[in-house]
């Protein structure tokens, strides 16, 4: 089919439907946009650039789910990927808001800076309904990332308390942040990832993703995750969160911190929770984080991007992993994996 008539026809939808319309209208005063209207009057095409693909990919994905399942979630880290998540959903079926709940699976370990912004941010400023789930009976033993280390921690606040809130709601559908530059066992993950009645996944039992078609069917028990930004970069994160205006945890722009180093990751003493060891004296270096987690697992980079576009101007410029700081990938040999096979998120 021409390019040109699909453009012309797209036009005359836009302007017979004024749902379509305000999508477009939306943008002046909140910059959420899905097509560039024409520059020139009497001018019908659209022009699509490499972040508007994207986001209308996922956002079609976001909409096949709400549409297909019963009772769906969207799994909330607080991260920056996660931030690109929460707009996307907002688009999808603005002016209304997401039919699914958010859901943050607590650890009770993270940065004080990314609680506050769940908690100003989401909840109360962007009014979307947030479930907050912490594994009680993990803080009842008193698993901790530092007496218990990275792999127990992981597997009983993370992994068993997302199985338990899975469990709990009820769930069948939940989003999820990841992309596939990430990590090996990412990058050969579906976009729609079927979880057995366990939540397992099994990677040499994956469904078959042509174009945009995909299959949504489960069993009782069964579930999804979906993974709508699948094919997005590290890269094409920040450009969106640019373009978009996006807030995000101060975190990812550098300032001086309290610093320790621990195995030769920079680690952040964010409370008093962080025991020093004999000697060990913190220091303020001017750092940032390219990924955030349980703070004593998340190591920061030396950084001088302070705005947006210096951390873009970063990103080209590096040829370092984005997860190098995360200490939970590096438990063991195929550690991401082995957690995902055992409902990992």
């Amino acid at each position: 089919m021409n390019a040109n008539f699909v453009a012309v026809i797209f036009a005359r939808v836009v302007a017979a439907y004024p749902i379509c319309d305000s999508l477009v209208k939306f943008r002046s005063a909140n910059q959420l946009t899905l097509f560039d209207r024409p520059s020139k009057p009497g001018m019908t095409g659209y022009s699509l650039t490499h972040l508007k693909q994207l986001e209308a990919e996922s956002i079609h994905i976001i909409r096949e789910v709400a549409a297909e399942f019963e009772n769906p979630v969207m799994l909330y880290s607080i991260g920056k990927d996660s931030a690109c998540m929460v707009r996307l959903a907002q688009k999808a079926f603005y002016p209304a808001k997401p039919p699914f709940p958010l859901m943050h699976v607590d650890t009770t370990w993270k940065f004080k800076d990314m609680y506050d912004l769940r908690d100003n941010y989401v909840a109360k400023e962007l009014g979307l309904k947030l479930i907050v789930h912490v594994n009680e009976d993990g803080v009842r033993q008193g698993i901790n990332p530092i007496t218990h280390g990275s792999k127990k921690h992981t597997d009983v606040m993370k992994t068993e308390g997302l199985k338990q809130a899975l469990n709990k709601y009820r769930f069948d559908a939940a989003f999820g942040g990841a992309r596939r530059d990430e990590e090996k066992s990412r990058a050969k993950e579906r976009v729609f990832s079927f979880r057995d009645e366990f939540h397992r996944w099994d990677p040499k039992n994956q469904r078959p993703e042509l174009w945009s078609l995909y299959n949504t069917k489960v069993n009782k028990g069964e579930s999804i995750r979906v993974f709508p930004i699948s094919n997005w970069t590290e890269l094409d994160v920040w450009q969106y969160i640019h373009l978009e205006n996006i807030p995000i945890v101060p975190l990812y722009f550098a300032k001086e911190r309290p610093i320790v180093y621990r195995d030769g990751t920079m680690i952040m003493v964010d409370d008093h929770r962080l025991p020093l060891k004999p000697g060990e004296q913190p220091e303020m270096r001017r750092v940032r984080f390219r990924t955030l987690g349980c703070y004593p697992l998340s190591g920061a980079v030396d950084s001088n991007a302070t705005t947006l576009p210096e951390i873009i101007q970063e990103m080209l410029l590096t040829t370092f992993s984005e997860r190098q700081g995360r200490l939970i990938d590096s438990d063991e040999a195929g550690s991401m994996e082995k957690k995902k096979k055992e409902g990992y998120f």
